[in-house]
C-alpha cells in the first residue's frame, strides 16, 4: 500500500521536513536519489563516483533545506547541488592526474591525521552556522556546493555584487572564530576559512584629463601598494578629487571638507576609525567600507572607495585593498585614456583653495 508521504507533493514533504520531522526529507531524497545519480556519474564517468556525490549533495541537503525558496522543486534543486558537487570533483581530478605524473607515490593520511581534519572541518561548519542567515546561505551555496556567483545570486534571487558583500562579511565575521588555527589546519578548513590578503596602499597621487575645464575634467586616483609596485587607479568625482588633493597637498583652507567633518564627527562620538577597505569589483563599479570602533565592537560601514579613502586621509588611517583587485585588468580603453593624462594633485589643490577662499563654490555645490 502506497504510504502517505509517497502520495505528498514535493512541497508538501519541504514543509513538513522544516518542522523538523525526519521522514519527509527520506521520501524526497528518495524521489530524486536515481535522477542525481545519474547526473552525476554522466559528469563523473563512474557510477560509484555519481552515488558517491549525490551522497555529498544530500548532507548539503540536510543541512541547509532551509535555504531552499521553492519547495515545489527540491528535485531540481538536489540535483543541481550533485551536479555542482561532481564538477567540483572532476576539477579536483584533473588536477590530481596532472600533478601526479610528478609523483612517486600517493601518501594517505594516518588516523591522526583524519581526526585532525575532521575536528577542523567541523569547527567551521559550526561557525558557519552561526553567521547570520544571508551571509549563511551565501557560503553553503558557493563555498560547499560549488556554485557558482551567479549560479547562488539566481537561487537566493540577489544581485551577484550582493552575493559578493555577504561572502566578505561572513570571512571577516568569521576571521576572529577561526584565528587560533595552524596554519595546516587552515589548509584543511576548505575554502570557507580563506580569507582575502589586504596589502596597505597609499595614494600617490590623482591624475586629470585634459578636456573641459578644471571641475568637468575626469579624475583617477592612484592607489600605491606600500613597499611594492602594483597600483590601482580608480576614476573618482571631481568634488571627491579636489579633497583628497587639499589633504595630500596638506593645503590650508577656511572650511573643512566632508571627509574631514565625518572623521571629527566620529571622534566626538567617542568611537574611531581603525581602517578603510576596497574590498570588491562588481559590473565595474568599486566597493569599499570603513571599520570603525566604538564601545559596542567594531563596525563596517559602506562607502564609496572615494569617500572612504578621504576619510582615511583625514583621520590618519591605513587604506587597504583586496589584494585580487590588484589581478583586475584594466580595459583597454580605459589604460589608454589613463595614460594621457598627467599628474596633477597639486594643480588640483591650488584650485580648491582658491576656491574656498573667494568663497566660489563649484556648480551644483552649497
Amino acid at each position: 500500500m502506497e504510504s502517505s508521504e509517497s502520495r505528498c507533493s514535493d512541497a508538501e514533504l519541504v514543509r513538513a521536513a522544516l518542522t523538523g520531522a525526519k521522514g519527509p526529507l527520506g521520501e524526497l531524497l528518495s524521489r530524486h536519489w536515481d535522477t542525481a545519480v545519474a547526473l552525476a556519474a554522466r559528469v563523473l564517468g563512474s557510477a560509484d563516483l555519481g552515488r558517491d556525490a549525490a551522497q555529498e549533495a544530500a548532507v548539503a541537503v540536510m543541512t541547509d533545506l532551509a535555504a531552499l525558496r521553492s519547495p515545489d522543486r527540491f528535485g531540481a534543486w538536489f540535483c543541481g547541488i550533485a551536479l555542482n558537487v561532481s564538477r567540483r570533483w572532476l576539477r579536483q581530478l584533473r588536477g590530481e592526474v596532472l600533478c601526479g605524473e610528478w609523483e612517486t607515490a600517493a601518501v594517505e593520511p594516518g588516523p591522526a591525521e583524519a581526526a585532525e581534519s575532521a575536528e577542523v572541518v567541523t569547527r567551521v561548519r559550526a561557525a558557519v552556522s552561526a553567521l547570520p542567515t544571508g551571509q549563511r546561505h551565501a557560503v553553503w551555496l558557493f563555498y560547499l556546493q560549488g556554485l557558482t556567483h551567479r549560479e547562488v545570486a539566481a537561487h537566493l534571487e540577489i544581485t551577484v555584487g550582493a552575493v559578493k558583500s555577504r561572502l566578505h562579511q561572513a570571512r571577516a565575521a568569521l576571521t576572529p572564530t577561526l584565528t587560533d588555527m595552524s596554519d595546516d589546519q587552515k589548509g584543511t578548513a576548505m575554502a570557507v576559512t580563506a580569507t582575502p590578503q589586504w596589502p596597505e596602499v597609499t595614494v600617490t597621487g590623482i591624475r586629470r584629463g585634459q578636456e573641459g575645464d578644471g571641475w568637468h575634467r575626469t579624475h583617477v586616483m592612484i592607489l600605491r601598494e606600500r613597499g611594492g609596485d602594483r597600483t590601482l587607479p580608480i576614476w573618482i568625482g571631481p568634488a571627491e578629487a579636489a579633497a583628497m588633493a587639499v589633504e595630500l597637498e596638506s593645503a590650508e583652507c577656511p572650511r573643512p571638507f566632508t571627509a574631514k567633518l565625518a572623521a571629527s564627527l566620529v571622534q566626538a562620538a567617542g568611537a574611531r576609525i581603525e581602517e578603510v577597505r576596497i574590498i570588491r569589483l562588481a559590473d565595474g563599479v568599486f566597493y569599499a567600507t570603513v571599520l570603525v570602533r566604538s564601545p559596542a565592537g567594531v563596525h563596517e560601514v559602506d562607502a564609496r572607495p572615494s569617500d572612504a579613502v578621504n576619510v582615511a586621509l583625514a583621520a590618519g588611517r591605513p587604506i587597504k585593498v583586496d589584494a585580487g583587485l590588484f589581478e583586475a585588468e584594466t580595459p583597454q580603453e580605459c589604460a589608454e585614456e589613463l595614460a594621457s593624462f598627467p599628474l596633477a594633485t597639486a594643480e588640483i589643490a591650488r584650485e580648491a583653495r582658491q576656491r574656498q577662499w573667494e568663497r566660489k563654490p563649484p556648480p551644483g555645490a552649497v
